[in-house]
């Protein structure tokens, strides 16, 4: 029998190990929660004999001065996480075999198996005499319940990639874009129950294109109007704003262009959008609360195109209402939310969700040309449905901008997945898809 330890940051970084290292067939002796991560005893060619004769992978229960009625409840509460411990064991070995095509018993369902464990999660929780036995008794639980979710979810995925190759294999595509788990998900289940494998492969693209809305807005043809850029320090507000002053400009001539700066945090910020009104010969403008906007706004009706450039702030940043209530002061104010495409997938939907209240029609996508994948950001305006205004893959003023255009950005995320040649890690998949996923916001 081969035993062996294995520590990592949480269960399923641990599950992975030991299922890389050991196979499908190892079986889980013991678990504990260390401060620097969880911890597991994983043996192969299983002996529960030898296991007991050795006393391998149980908790001595602590011996002290009191009484011999407390001694034996914490010898029977020992036992019962033993118990607890060998029939987790048992069944997660049913489980993981169960995924095995040839000589394995019959697989074992998940609710079968989700109804075994907590049976056992049951007995041991008997309430102990001391605080210490109780959150013993809990860091258990926690690592059966986190152990059992990473067999379940291995097992569900498991199970679709050979029931449903096709439907797998655009979920696996998905996850090589870079699109998040639940919309890739949801436009899964847009896909016809019957599609062959040419439609797996194009299909997707074509759902992806048409589920990313575009404004259709255009400067150069359209009224401008009043327009505030506002996002989080960094992602090119200011930049976009002189690519936007510029084109009005060649369009309608300086005189009907100004800016406005609202930044009144950063330093230069103000310096820089002058720099910028310097070469267009547009005159620029500071507002630093709603009062002033105010009356700037006043001063410039009948311009063509206004544009207002905001402080970066962070969602947790306290002076973000601030800027709110400075944007919200007029009504003519049209909000544009300017995400960077080579975010995080996560920084960019938290900071949609920052913005929320301030309801933005639209956004506008910066930094293509710096960005690995664009899945993310995609993600991010499908989940939130909100429009694209235009995109920007370059420092050129005003060159570099475009009108949204959906197509384009697919292909953009097709381009860039070819200079890629990783593949998702099959636990990755069955943590995204193994489990059931909430709607799209």
């Amino acid at each position: 029998m081969k035993i062996k330890r294995f520590v990592a940051p949480d269960m399923r970084q641990a599950m992975r190990q030991v299922r890389d290292e050991q196979g499908p067939d190892a079986v889980i002796l013991s678990t504990r929660r260390l401060d620097d991560g969880i911890e597991i005893i994983a043996a192969l060619d299983y002996d529960e004999a030898l296991v007991r004769e050795a006393g391998f992978g149980f908790d001595q229960p602590k011996r002290d001065e009191s009484p011999m009625r407390a001694v034996r409840d914490e010898a029977e509460r020992a036992a019962r996480i033993d118990q607890a411990r060998a029939a987790t064991a048992a069944a997660v070995e049913r489980a993981t075999k169960s995924g095995t095509p040839a000589n394995a018993p019959q697989r074992q369902s998940s609710a079968a198996l989700a109804a075994s464990v907590a049976d056992v999660v049951r007995a041991a929780t008997v309430m102990p005499n001391n605080d210490a036995a109780v959150n013993g008794v809990r860091a258990e639980i926690n690592n059966l319940r986190e152990m059992l979710e990473v067999q379940l979810s291995t097992l569900a995925w498991n199970q679709m990639d050979r029931e449903q190759p096709l439907r797998a294999r655009v979920l696996r595509e998905m996850t090589r874009l870079g699109i998040d788990g639940d919309v890739a998900r949801a436009l899964c289940a847009e896909l016809p129950p019957g599609m062959t494998s040419d439609q797996a492969r194009y299909l997707p693209l074509g759902l992806l294109s048409r589920n990313i809305r575009t404004s259709g807005r255009n400067f150069d043809t359209v009224g401008g109007g009043i327009t505030a850029l506002v996002g989080t320090t960094g992602v090119g507000k200011t930049t976009t704003i002189a690519k936007l002053a510029a084109r009005a400009v060649l369009r309608h001539g300086a005189s009907n262009v100004a800016l406005i700066s609202a930044d009144q945090y950063r330093i230069g910020a103000g310096a820089q959008l002058e720099h910028y009104g310097r070469l267009l010969g547009v005159r620029v403008f500071n507002a630093h609360d709603a009062n002033s906007l105010r009356n700037v706004l006043l001063q410039l009706r009948g311009r063509h195109t206004v544009l207002v450039d905001t402080a970066g702030l962070a969602g947790t940043d306290p002076k973000l209402q601030q800027q709110f209530d400075t944007l919200r002061a007029t009504s003519d104010v049209r909000v544009c939310l300017v995400l960077a495409a080579n975010a995080q997938a996560q920084a960019i939907d938290s900071a949609v969700r920052a913005y929320a209240p301030l309801a933005p029609q639209s956004a506008i996508l910066t930094k293509l040309d710096e960005a690995p994948l664009i899945g993310g950001a995609l993600s991010a305006l499908i989940r939130h449905d909100m429009p694209l205004d235009y995109t920007t893959d370059g420092q050129r003023v005003p060159e570099d901008i475009a009108t949204a255009d959906a197509r384009k950005l697919v292909c953009l995320a097709a381009q860039l997945l070819k200079q890629r040649n990783e593949e998702p890690d099959d636990a990755l998949l069955a943590e995204r898809f193994g489990t059931a996923t909430p709607a799209l916001a």
